[in-house]
């Protein structure tokens, strides 16, 4: 290794370190940059010291979980992986997930790397990693203020993809968007898919990135969708059709709250909670099989999975069920609205909006959202919270949905647990969601006899 690389290592390590002991935050992003400048090749220089295989996940949703899902289904054949795993997603983070991974000696020990890399990022970190496989979720709109209308992101992560001509990409093809970058790039490729309609009619919604052909511009014709744009599409012009999936899942039932579901000759018994997570499940496994890795232990290690990933988390609090959803972009809200729904029981609802950068600091997509479900929510009360509270209120207003608002989410949470329906839905978007876990982590602590914080 050059005596750049090492100096660079050893003062993101010092970084690192000066950073927790100061506890200035987690350290994860700040020695990234830190190498970086020292030495503008070390993301290369890493990579290369990767014994197998990289493989990097992108895509407007599920990415963080489907990159969880592949750590989880690597290391259980027992293999060593470097993966970026608090969600640092950018450039910076992508770095320190290989340099804070070295050893004394600053020497990599990886058999595989899984790295979940943000869409715009890609341009950049792609060319560097040259990963030998790049798995797709799907592509819709997020954060406006940074990636603007979803063409943007389209034509970023094909910019991407093409700039690694050799890296085999995991398509979903039931997102026509996805479908059409990967038959555009010339980068080998293979699908998954879904072709049983499990979605119902909330998770559905009208929301909508593409329904034209990028062919010939026509409007695509579907038998049904799944949500979105996804689904089961042909252009009446110029035959353009979603293909027959490499990948599928089949047998897909709700039992208790949880799905089964049957993927190449396994029959799952899953903890995923929603439909969405089917697609990750699947997108990851037929990863693997792009990766040719061990999957043995595959089942085994889904059937225990926690799709939670701190984005999905049921704590007990004062006697009463609280669940924390993140729900970050209107396909994602629209898909806890769904999960909402699906309980009967009378329920509390309390919605956290905020505009940090994290967040994205346009909130208009509020709007593409169809708040006009919770109606029918069984929602004993419904409270609003965040920079944006007012924001998320004046759209509920419009769906003549009352609602009352807090600036104290803690106070307001200990005062539904006492005094509510016992059953209260947390919806928070990023920025609210690790410390909303903490204070909830806290006050299940403190019901359990733990001191408060």
């Amino acid at each position: 290794m050059r005596i750049r690389s090492i100096l660079a290592i050893k003062c993101a390590k010092c970084t690192s370190y000066l950073i927790k002991k100061l506890n200035r935050g987690s350290g994860v992003t700040l020695p990234g940059y830190v190498a970086r400048i020292i030495d503008p090749r070390i993301l290369s220089a890493m990579a290369e010291m990767v014994k197998e295989k990289t493989i990097v996940t992108m895509g407007t949703n599920g990415k963080t979980t489907t990159n969880s899902i592949l750590y989880h289904a690597l290391k259980a054949e027992e293999k060593k992986v470097i993966i970026n795993r608090t969600g640092a997603n950018m450039l910076n983070g992508i770095i320190s997930a290989f340099v804070l991974a070295t050893d004394k000696h600053c020497r990599l020990d990886a058999d595989y790397a899984c790295i979940e890399v943000d869409e715009i990022a890609s341009v950049r970190v792609l060319p560097q990693l040259k990963p030998d496989c790049a798995l797709l979720t799907n592509i819709s709109r997020d954060q406006l203020d940074r990636f603007g209308e979803v063409d943007i992101t389209f034509h970023k992560l094909k910019t991407a993809v093409t700039s690694v001509p050799n890296t085999k990409l995991i398509i979903n093809c039931d997102d026509v968007l996805s479908y059409t970058l990967a038959a555009e790039s010339e980068n080998p490729f293979i699908t998954y898919g879904i072709s049983e309609q499990i979605f119902d009619d909330i998770s559905r919604s009208e929301i909508r990135e593409s329904i034209f052909c990028r062919s010939c511009g026509k409007k695509l014709e579907y038998d049904f969708f799944h949500y979105g744009q996804l689904g089961i599409y042909h252009c009446p012009s110029c035959g353009l059709e979603r293909p027959e999936p490499d990948f599928t899942a089949s047998d897909i039932e709700l039992h208790d709250e949880l799905y089964t579901f049957h993927m190449d000759g396994m029959d799952i018994h899953s903890t995923a909670r929603t439909p969405y997570n089917i697609y990750n499940t699947l997108s990851a496994y037929a990863a693997l099989n792009a990766l040719e890795a061990d999957r043995s232990h595959f089942q085994e290690m889904i059937e225990t999975f926690d799709y939670g990933n701190n984005r999905e988390s049921i704590f007990s609090i004062n006697g009463a069920r609280v669940q924390l959803h993140l729900a970050k972009n209107p396909i994602g809200f629209q898909q806890k609205i769904s999960l909402v729904l699906k309980d009967k029981k009378p329920k509390d609802i309390i919605i956290q909006i905020n505009d940090t950068y994290q967040d994205g600091e346009d909130v208009s997509w509020l709007w593409d959202v169809d708040f006009q479900y919770l109606a029918d929510a069984q929602a004993a009360t419904i409270t609003t919270t965040g920079t944006r509270r007012h924001d998320m209120g004046l759209r509920l207003k419009y769906e003549d949905i009352p609602c009352d608002s807090t600036t104290n989410l803690r106070a307001t949470v200990q005062e539904r647990t006492e005094n509510g329906t016992g059953n209260l839905y947390v919806i928070v978007n990023y920025s609210g969601l690790y410390s909303t876990n903490h204070m909830l982590t806290e006050l299940e602590k403190a019901g359990k006899g733990g001191a408060t914080a």
